[in-house]
């Protein structure tokens, strides 16, 4: 079955960088856009950034524009936000999400894993 599993996330200070990775399995993951969203505590989703199956074409929400890159490696299954110039307004569980279908964006919430929590404090 799908699996989606998140790690590197940490303790960092603000103005640090951390590189968060999920390694996929369960689908053919060059198929498939992927994401990354985040969750603060208590709090709902909020969408960070989306890729496309090549990896050529990226979009970021404008809270983490020019600070987060995403980027994916098909043959590895994995897929990668590096976080960069970090804030503790960045503070969240992240985890990364396929789309539903092949080859269209889209997000497919329950193929989400355990996450994993990023914490930005001096």
């Amino acid at each position: 079955q799908v699996q989606l599993v998140e790690s590197g996330g940490g303790l960092v200070q603000p103005g640090g960088s951390l590189r968060l990775s999920c390694l996929a399995s369960g689908f053919t993951f060059s198929m498939f856009y992927m994401s990354w969203v985040r969750q603060v505590p208590g709090k709902g989703l909020e969408w960070v950034s989306d890729i496309n199956t090549r990896g050529d074409s990226t979009l970021y929400a404008n809270s983490v524009e020019g600070r987060f890159s995403i980027s994916r490696d098909n043959a590895k299954n994995t897929l990668y936000l590096q976080m960069d110039s970090l804030k503790p307004e960045d503070t969240a569980v992240y985890y990364c999400i396929k789309a539903r279908n092949v080859q269209v964006p889209g997000y497919d919430l329950d193929s989400r894993g355990e996450g994993t929590l990023v914490t930005v404090s001096s």
